[in-house]
């Protein structure tokens, strides 16, 4: 079936990373042989001058921005300003871009850290403003928050037809494994994968292990994406998730049994646990958007895992996604 966004020129932008390869290859499965990667080597978005080259050359109809500084607990905690400012500068620059040069649409993305800490669970896109983020990332959720209201008010003032998805945690082949920046999932994987290599006795896990966690697969992800970019126009966020949760601790023997590791697990409870649950409703995703993740958790890791035993030293470092 031919997609609505087959005849439209479509940017992407972080479109050479992780979720951004995966957004960009289900476009061009669906026909769209007009899409634009912005490139972090080509354009430093947090530069005006450079957006305006981006859209220059370009010329987009439709953009998809992906393009964010993201990392794991320890990233969060050691550049809580990089992560607001280059965040926030990028999407807010980008945005109003598009107003500038009448984009039809425009699909941007948020996180589940960008809840409050203690929002019921599964968590509504109503309850976004009912509270502070988690201290450990809410540099980074705030930011990503903004972006929403920003959205919001140039569709109330310009008509711009903005869409925002908040994202479960993200998880698959090509995420990154560096350890200073890397999120649970790469860093559980190396972690045991390496200790197995080295014939280590034992691995140290932050936390007691007890939160509990929703985490969606790459790819998943990328089909909700476009999924919003044919079919939604709405206002409102939508959450995507895969709609299972997991305890921290029963993640770490999972990966554990799917990597061969048999040592023993510490648990260093001096560091952060992060928010006690992330767990996303997902009913006006499948209202919506027909959105449902398909990948089985199992099969999603094992993808990763041998994603990441085959491409040992070449692990994506700190940049844009």
């Amino acid at each position: 079936m031919k997609s609505p966004l087959a005849d439209r020129r479509i940017c992407v932008t972080g479109g050479a990373e992780f979720l951004g390869r995966s957004v960009v290859a289900r476009l061009e499965e669906r026909g769209c042989s007009r899409v634009f990667v912005a490139r972090q080597s080509d354009y430093d978005l947090t530069r005006w001058e450079d957006v305006e080259r981006m859209y220059g050359d370009a010329r987009p109809q439709v953009v998809v921005h992906l393009a964010a500084v993201t990392g794991g607990i320890l990233a969060n905690l050691e550049s809580p300003g990089r992560f607001f400012y280059e965040n926030l500068i990028m999407g807010a620059q980008i945005m109003e871009g598009a107003r500038l040069h009448s984009v039809e649409k425009f699909i941007h993305t948020g996180a589940a850290c960008s809840y409050p800490k203690h929002t019921p669970a599964p968590f509504k896109e109503q309850d976004i403003w009912n509270g502070y983020p988690e201290e450990t990332s809410a540099s980074y959720g705030i930011a990503k928050r903004a972006l929403l209201v920003q959205g919001q008010a140039y569709r109330d003032q310009y008509g711009l037809n903005a869409v925002y998805l908040l994202l479960a945690n993200l998880y698959g082949p090509g995420d990154k494994f560096d350890p200073n920046y890397s999120s649970v999932i790469p860093a559980l994987i190396k972690k045991c994968v390496d200790a197995v290599e080295r014939g280590d006795g034992a691995i140290e896990v932050w936390g007691t292990g007890n939160t509990m966690r929703e985490f969606l697969y790459v790819d998943d992800a990328a089909e909700g994406i476009v999924l919003a970019a044919e079919n939604y126009s709405s206002r409102e966020p939508v959450n995507l998730g895969s709609g299972r949760e997991i305890s921290i601790k029963e993640l770490v023997y999972v990966i554990a049994r799917e990597t061969g590791f048999t040592g023993q697990i510490v648990w260093d409870a001096t560091k952060p646990d992060g928010p006690p649950r992330r767990s996303l409703d997902l009913t006006r995703a499948a209202q919506s958007l027909g959105f449902r993740a398909e990948t089985d958790f199992s099969d999603g890791l094992r993808r990763t895992i041998e994603w990441y035993r085959s491409t040992r030293g070449q692990e994506p470092q700190a940049k844009e996604e």
